[in-house]
């Protein structure tokens, strides 16, 4: 919601500007300047980006006019359901969890937290960490490392999408400048014309610089950090879920587990000690 209005404020300030200093909206539609910086920038990303980060672009794009999914609520319901697994492993052993993380879609303690289960990745994250702890075949140390090497390769994959972004978004200036050569080509081609139609003319051309500039800056290079904080927003959530395993791992006690999550999370969507111990009260066996 807010890189929509972040957008429209830019957008407004720009034209509205204009405006003020009585410019011509009219001049500023020139569709063969759009065709070429949107061309150019959309063949350029096309040519340097393989088909999961393209497809990635438009999945992290509409993600943006959602609302931040890793918000307070989530985390509540995240601490939630830890606890209520690492209590049931507790109670009924590592056994008593394989029909919930062999089939995580189906199981009544998942369908609690719609949050979670909706996390693809962090539901994965649990259930595959849970199997190997279920072999009782690994060592804490290369628990940890095992944790690592999914959320680093994760977050890498994820990170190539606004980094591919930001690539076109510097290189608008530059197709603007290409479109602009153009336009003076084509003027110059005219020169022997009215006066009238060469000063059109050119500032056609300009438009395309204009355009360049105020895509680079104005658009492509928010909408790319915007993409840089909501992946840095999961990145956060899962981390919470590594910290969690690996405390109940060594075998700290449910709660202590949850409460090392806890301590994890970002201080303005952190709930208290107080409410840790509400929302998991119900869930003690």
């Amino acid at each position: 919601m807010f890189v929509i209005i972040g957008l429209a404020l830019v957008l407004g300030s720009v034209i509205g500007g204009y405006l003020m200093h009585h410019g011509q909206l009219a001049v500023l539609w020139q569709p063969n300047e759009f065709v070429i910086l949107g061309g150019a920038g959309l063949g350029a990303m096309i040519a340097g980006n393989p088909v999961p980060v393209l497809k990635g672009v438009v999945t992290q794009l509409a993600g943006l006019m959602k609302a931040n999914p890793f918000g307070a609520k989530a985390y509540a319901e995240l601490l939630q359901v830890l606890y209520e697994i690492f209590q049931k492993a507790r109670k009924d052993g590592l056994v008593g969890l394989e029909a919930h993380i062999e089939d995580p879609a189906n199981s009544d303690i998942f369908s609690k937290y719609p949050s979670f289960a909706q996390n693809h990745h962090a539901v994965s994250l649990l259930c595959d960490t849970l199997k190997v702890l279920l072999t009782g075949t690994v060592e804490d140390h290369n628990l940890a490392e095992i944790l690592d090497v999914d959320l680093e390769k994760h977050h890498h994959e994820a990170m190539q999408v606004p980094h591919a972004v930001t690539t076109v978004g510097d290189a608008m200036p530059g197709f603007g400048i290409v479109a602009a050569v153009l336009g003076v080509i084509i003027t110059m081609g005219n020169i022997g014309g009215e006066a009238s139609e060469i000063g059109k003319s050119v500032a056609a051309a300009l438009v395309g610089t204009f355009l360049g500039i105020l895509l680079a800056y104005g658009i492509f290079g928010p909408i790319a950090k915007a993409m840089e904080n909501r992946i840095a927003a999961e990145h956060d959530y899962m981390l919470c879920v590594r910290t969690a395993l690996l405390a109940f791992a060594r075998g700290d006690a449910p709660m202590t587990a949850v409460e090392f999550a806890r301590r994890n999370v970002e201080p303005h969507e952190r709930p208290s000690f107080s409410e840790l111990e509400g929302l998991t009260r119900n869930k003690a066996a």
